[in-house]
């Protein structure tokens, strides 16, 4: 059963995750290398947080993913005029930046040792969340918090300006809106969704350490988004379940561990192939950027 629960858990994350992706890219369409940065900001801030501080679910929640969306400011204040191949080297950058710090300040993040003994988040002041099923309850409405709050972005003013931005940036800033502003907010929206990602995460693992937010994590979310379909809520769901459940399966082919590990990337490129070439729109459409 505890096996289901991770399953359940792991799936609510990425769909975090890839909500969170899909504000910048299929709103905006700005291709972001740096979702796994503001993930792994908001595991390293929840960790500091859960050890020093007694604080609540809640408060900690709010206070990690409104400080990780001030980080977003030094990538999108520095980089959001770039467009096209620029803005994604840049994004590249700033993600390639966090590892490295996260790797190598050990006074703050214990380097490549990482943090363990992260204490589990309260829920109240009496009700500590330690069992898996506990966590499974918290992802899946986490998850589905955030999918309302995407939803109801996307239905907004603000997200109709976004996918406006989409379809012709030009025509937004001619009529007298601040694209840029747009894109700022944007990317700090995101930053704090990857921030909650990261702070049940932290919670949930108890050991944090770089390797979790590479490149090839942020490949991996961008993966669960384009899978799924851009610009919807469906999209997303069905995206982090494909990327979750698809290495869980080689659990039951019996290869050895380091077989494994390289078959994943394999079996995720040729997905990705897959889709791109027969459901261009994603498994699940793009039926709300209409």
């Amino acid at each position: 059963m505890d096996f289901l629960y991770h399953i359940i858990i792991m799936i609510g994350i990425y769909t975090i995750l890839a909500l969170a992706a899909n504000i910048p890219v299929g709103l905006a369409n700005l291709l972001s290398l740096a979702q796994a940065a503001f993930y792994g900001i908001g595991a390293y801030l929840s960790a500091f947080v859960l050890l020093n501080f007694n604080i609540p679910l809640l408060p900690g929640l709010f206070v990690v993913a409104i400080t990780t969306g001030f980080f977003s400011l030094l990538i999108s204040l520095a980089s959001i005029r770039l467009k096209g191949d620029y803005f994604i080297l840049a994004a590249l950058g700033f993600q390639l930046i966090v590892f490295s710090v996260l790797y190598n300040w050990t006074d703050v993040t214990k380097g490549p040792y990482g943090i363990s003994g992260i204490p589990p988040p309260r829920l109240f002041a009496f009700i500590e969340l330690t069992a898996n099923f506990q966590f499974a309850i918290l992802s899946v409405s986490l998850a589905a918090l955030t999918s309302f709050l995407f939803y109801y972005l996307v239905k907004s003013p603000f997200g109709r300006v976004l996918k406006s931005i989409r379809s012709d940036e030009l025509s937004v800033s001619i009529s007298g809106r601040n694209v840029y502003q747009f894109k700022i907010i944007a990317f700090f929206l995101s930053a704090g969704f990857s921030a909650s990602a990261g702070f049940l995460f932290a919670g949930y693992v108890k050991y944090i350490d770089p390797t979790s937010f590479t490149l090839d994590e942020s490949i991996f979310i961008l993966s669960a988004l384009f899978i799924g379909g851009l610009g919807n809520v469906k999209g997303c769901i069905v995206g982090a379940a494909v990327i979750v459940i698809l290495p869980e399966l080689l659990r039951f082919a019996g290869l050895p561990d380091n077989i494994a590990a390289n078959l994943r990337q394999i079996i995720y490129g040729l997905a990705l192939i897959l889709v791109m070439l027969y459901f261009p729109k994603g498994l699940a459409g793009d039926t709300m950027l209409k």
